[in-house]
């Protein structure tokens, strides 16, 4: 018991966030719509359409494939890269 309770006075170092990790649940949310890809290294993907999720061709990585704006071609991320997502309003984007 007295281990429990010191387990509960530890100090909690990391911030507790509503999005905590960016796993393949939460790309599937967000697929057909246009969003900022906000990356683990502080890099932003700004306005990009997500197409869909792939599996690797080797190993167990899952990669989101996305279209950048005014393109054609798909390009790829794997999704431990990604930190979170935030969508886009699109009636701001079409005043523009």
């Amino acid at each position: 018991m007295r281990t429990l309770l010191e387990q509960n006075r530890r100090p909690r170092h990391r911030m507790v966030n509503n999005m905590e990790h960016f796993n393949v649940n939460i790309a599937k949310s967000y697929i057909g719509k246009n969003v900022n890809l906000h990356l683990k290294d502080g890099a932003v993907i700004v306005n990009v359409k997500l197409k869909n999720i792939k599996q690797a061709e080797l190993g167990k990585t899952k990669l989101i494939e996305y279209i950048p704006f005014r393109n054609i071609k798909s390009k790829k991320i794997p999704i431990t890269n990604i930190a979170y997502a935030k969508m886009l309003n699109q009636n701001i984007l079409a005043q523009s």
